[in-house]
């Protein structure tokens, strides 16, 4: 990730905010209240700010497998005031016990924006996700869709275009989404956005 990334992250959230459709409206859903949120793969750290900004009362915490990225995360959420409130570190979707990170019991809100189909092996992401959930909370996940509304062409010539920076769209993402709820016992709530270019779900576990 530093590899691709190490250039990138200077000029990644201008770039990127033009086709990474749906994040501010999963943002807006966090709804935590004076509640926990975590992020899973902060990047630039771009997300946190606008959450904590929106959210004032919760607490913040996010993780990155790249320490480039997380260099860029520390200064954005220093410009911004906000590092009393939001706490980052370095870590591997795949394979984090992110309660332990942060010496949590579990989040109220976890989140996952754009960030599985950078991931090989998005499976086990999704499932260190779950698991990092506190009775009650909230799991919010936004990625690219099928593109199966939209024009072929189109379609064709954005996941070519997407994999030049390794970024691989998931076709089965809502069946992975049904069968990580059934095993988990959490309720699921997954629809496409823009005729197919997104897919957003909202995954609750039940109170305790």
């Amino acid at each position: 990730m530093d590899r691709i990334y190490r250039r990138q992250r200077v000029i990644y959230d201008l770039t990127r905010r033009h086709y990474l459709l749906g994040r501010d409206r999963l943002i807006a859903d966090l709804a935590p209240g004076s509640g926990t949120v975590l992020e899973v793969g902060c990047g630039t750290g771009r997300n946190l700010v606008a959450a904590a900004r929106r959210h004032p009362a919760a607490r913040f915490y996010g993780f990155d497998v790249s320490p480039a990225m997380l260099e860029t995360a520390t200064a954005a959420l220093a410009r911004a005031g906000l590092g009393g409130r939001v706490e980052i570190a370095q870590a591997d979707a795949t394979a984090v016990a992110a309660g332990a990170l942060f010496g949590r019991p579990g989040f109220d809100r976890v989140f996952i924006s754009y960030v599985l189909s950078m991931i090989p092996d998005w499976r086990a992401a999704l499932e260190r996700a779950a698991e990092a959930l506190a009775p009650g909370g909230r799991l919010l996940v936004v990625d690219f869709g099928p593109q199966d509304g939209l024009p072929r062409a189109f379609g064709r010539g954005l996941f070519a275009w997407l994999a030049l920076f390794h970024v691989h769209p998931i076709g089965d993402l809502p069946v992975a989404l049904g069968d990580l709820a059934a095993r988990h016992g959490l309720a699921l709530d997954c629809r496409s956005l823009h005729r197919g270019y997104a897919v957003y779900a909202v995954l609750e576990r039940p109170g305790a």
